[in-house]
């Protein structure tokens, strides 16, 4: 074990960069110019710091001052100790800089929208390297393991983090076109009651609170088939097993190929939002800043969803 420093011999750390720039500049007024400070300011620094050391350490010659014998030797002493914490500082911040920035993000929102987009971001910004951790259980932010997290949110966050707004709540339900070719649509909404509905057990919402939003009474849970993930059930509504509940743009493509269609037309509006979270305080890290931008700018570009058949 390191032996403990005698830290009570230190003189106050706080005047050494305004003693360091004074020497440097052999200028109070200089020092005082260069480290935003005001002239008092600087002299009570090197006051404070001749009073711990006791002894002088400039001397006025004329309107200027120079550094006496000692000044000349703590001058290097000084020097190099800052220059090393700027060092082991810059050091710190390159390696911090040097690792991938942690994702959090759904599994469907993963596939379905942001993984289809990153090429695109690889290639405006390749000083940012990015590591997406999935996650299909829990849909609060892992602040201990993420440093950004692309989640849904029904209520205000927490003060200490920084919330950038991706896409609006909208919920409506989606199947094969294939599945309903005798029918005429738009479905009229009961009529999801009397068809095979396909549940995700691990988001926030339900064909319950659909249907008790709707007003349309209690889901037939005898019909209802539940999976783990939306991106499990968007395969399934594709191939006509079942109606799915969608939150988000996440089937906009299938909806906007005719893969998949919107029976009912309708769709549920003002539950919450999608959105990007981080500390408020990593907010300003400049990846963290271009990362949270590109993303304004893809939820801004993604295409308008379909919502009628």
């Amino acid at each position: 074990m390191p032996t403990p420093l005698p830290l009570q011999k230190l003189p106050p750390l706080s005047s050494l960069k305004g003693f360091e720039a004074a020497a440097r500049l052999l200028s109070l007024r200089a020092a005082a110019e260069e480290l935003h400070l005001t002239h008092p300011a600087i002299a009570n620094q090197i006051q404070r710091l001749e009073e711990s050391l006791d002894v002088k350490l400039f001397a006025r010659e004329g309107r200027h001052v120079v550094l006496t014998a000692a000044g000349q030797r703590f001058y290097p002493v000084v020097r190099e100790a800052l220059a090393g914490l700027v060092q082991g500082a810059e050091a710190l911040r390159q390696m911090q800089h040097s690792q991938p920035l942690t994702v959090q993000v759904y599994v469907t929102t993963s596939i379905r929208w942001l993984a289809p987009r990153l090429s695109d971001f690889q290639t405006a910004h390749p000083e940012v390297e990015l590591k997406l951790m999935t996650c299909s259980l829990g849909w609060e932010f892992d602040e201990a393991n993420a440093d950004v997290g692309i989640v849904f949110r029904d209520a205000p966050l927490a003060d200490h983090l920084h919330w950038q707004p991706l896409f609006d709540s909208r919920l409506f339900p989606v199947c094969s076109p294939q599945m309903l070719e005798d029918e005429a649509m738009p479905l009229p909404s009961d009529a999801l009651k009397t068809l095979p509905l396909i549940g995700v057990y691990t988001e926030g919402w339900n064909w319950d609170s659909y249907f008790e939003t709707l007003a349309l009474g209690p889901c037939p849970s005898r019909n209802c088939i539940v999976v783990d993930t939306l991106v499990v059930a968007l395969e399934m509504a594709a191939r006509g097993e079942g109606v799915a509940l969608v939150n988000g743009p996440f089937a906009d493509d299938d909806l906007a190929s005719g893969r998949l269609v919107n029976p009912t037309g309708q769709v549920i509006t003002g539950q919450g939002e999608w959105g990007a979270v981080c500390h408020r305080e990593l907010a300003q890290d400049p990846r963290v800043a271009t990362l949270l931008n590109w993303l304004h700018i893809q939820s801004q570009a993604s295409p308008s969803q379909v919502l009628s058949p």
